[in-house]
Parts: C-alpha cells; sequence; structure tokens
C-alpha cells in the first residue's frame, strides 16, 4: 500500500484551499499527530486494505480539523489521492459524498463506515 506523509498531506490542502479562505494550521491541533494516528494503525495491522487506508485519511483529516479552513476538502481530496496512488479510481456523486465526508466529520459515521461504502463504489 502506498501511504500518504504529513507533507503531502500539507501540499493538498494547499491545492484545495481557496484564495479567500483561511490558511495554515490551528496552532493547537497537528496534523503530524493525525497521520501518526494512521502509521500507528497500519503498524499494529489495524488497517487490512486500501480503503480502510484511504478512509482512515479522509475520517481522521475531517474530525481533526488541523487546518484554519478547507479540513473535508482536505479529507476528501487526501482519501481520493491515497485511492489513487494505490490504483482505485472511482468517480463519486458530488452530493453523496459531500454529505458522507460531513458525516465522517461530524463523527456520524467512522472509517470502518467509510471503507465499507468505498468498498461498494467499486
Amino acid at each position: 500500500m502506498i501511504f500518504l506523509s504529513v507533507e503531502e498531506v500539507i501540499e493538498i490542502h494547499e491545492g484545495v484551499i481557496a484564495s479567500n479562505e483561511m490558511k495554515g494550521m490551528v496552532a493547537s491541533k497537528s496534523i503530524h499527530a493525525i497521520i501518526a494516528r494512521i502509521d500507528n494503525r497500519i503498524t499494529y495491522g489495524l488497517i487490512r486494505d486500501k480503503f480502510e487506508l484511504a478512509s482512515c485519511y479522509a475520517c481522521y483529516i475531517a474530525v481533526g480539523h488541523s487546518f484554519h479552513d478547507a479540513n473535508k476538502r482536505t479529507a476528501f481530496a487526501a482519501m481520493d489521492i491515497c485511492l489513487a496512488l494505490n490504483d482505485i479510481h472511482l468517480e463519486y456523486d458530488s452530493g453523496e459524498i459531500g454529505e458522507i465526508i460531513i458525516k465522517a466529520a461530524q463523527g456520524v459515521i467512522d472509517e470502518m463506515e467509510l471503507a465499507e461504502w468505498l468498498r461498494a463504489q467499486v
């Protein structure tokens, strides 16, 4: 599996944030800690496949809210890029995936539920 680094997630964020939005990271929250959480799950065998990996990026970035703006867009883009890097290319209904990422950010769905949804899209 191909993983995303902290630097890559920051670069993804810079690619999705609009010029009129507040750039940068929230001082009290750490993108490093979010990515470390995913790395730990990988190390301990808690991520079984590419769908679970991608869903962890989406859920943890959305919930972690480490950027001032564009957290949900960064979460979606990181998920989609992770899938693409791992040779999974999905077509999304923008309204449906938007609602799913919002639910992930609110904690209504978790990474396992999102992974299941992603698997069903193949």
